[in-house]
């Protein structure tokens, strides 16, 4: 069974759960336990990226591949998502542990972001591609709409610089190392290191370059957080 307020965020969203426990574990975090949605998010993640870029090719025939990239990472970054789960009042239907609970976990923006992920991986399994496919056109209508292919869309790193730069501080250090996975296939990991934070930020990446444009994006992630 799932709970009034699951229901009227299903309502909301305009989808019927054949399975209503894929929708439980979608909601549920990992504070909870092993059946969390940690698997769901990673499906939803993919799903999602695969349907954007395929809106984006679409809608934009004369776009190129960088810029089309730099368009999907625009929408399906965390911060949007963590906006398209406040607009749904996603953190008051989440499961979370008690330390999460306590700690504000339903307002954490990685949280929520996931959590819609996790949504739809959950719609994909229960009811497929297709109906999924109209959940996310639905969710992200207004931004893609919005879109002006002809607006300069600036790479995380670039807007990193720019915005360290209006502060007056030090530009970000990057290092990058090249390892091997288990297939003996390489990948790269990126470190960034600003000095207006005292962490250190790691993401790895398919190439040297992506992977400094995925830890400059979660730079950004921390510091704007904290503006």
């Amino acid at each position: 069974m799932i709970s009034q307020r699951q229901k009227a965020l299903c309502k909301q969203l305009q989808v019927t759960f054949k399975n209503t426990d894929f929708l439980q574990q979608a909601l549920t975090h990992r504070s909870v336990g092993t059946n969390n949605n940690e698997r769901l998010e990673y499906l939803g993640d993919a799903i999602l990226s695969f349907i954007i870029a395929e809106d984006l090719f679409r809608r934009f025939p004369q776009a190129k591949e960088g810029k089309l990239s730099r368009l999907r990472a625009s929408l399906v970054k965390g911060v949007t998502l963590a906006e398209i789960a406040r607009e749904l009042n996603l953190g008051e239907v989440l499961i979370l542990g008690q330390g999460e609970l306590k700690s504000g976990g339903f307002r954490r923006e990685s949280i929520l972001a996931d959590a819609v992920e996790a949504i739809l991986g959950a719609l994909y399994l229960d009811s497929g591609l297709d109906t999924v496919k109209t959940l996310i056109l639905q969710l992200f209508d207004e931004r893609l709409n919005a879109i002006d292919v002809t607006e300069t869309v600036k790479d995380p790193k670039t807007r990193l610089q720019e915005l360290l730069q209006s502060r007056k501080q030090p530009l970000p250090i990057y290092t990058v190392k090249e390892m091997k996975t288990a297939e003996n296939q390489p990948i790269f990991e990126a470190s960034c290191q600003v000095s207006i934070l005292e962490k250190v930020i790691v993401a790895q990446g398919s190439s040297h370059r992506k992977a400094e444009q995925k830890t400059a994006e979660r730079m950004l992630t921390l510091i704007e957080g904290k503006l």
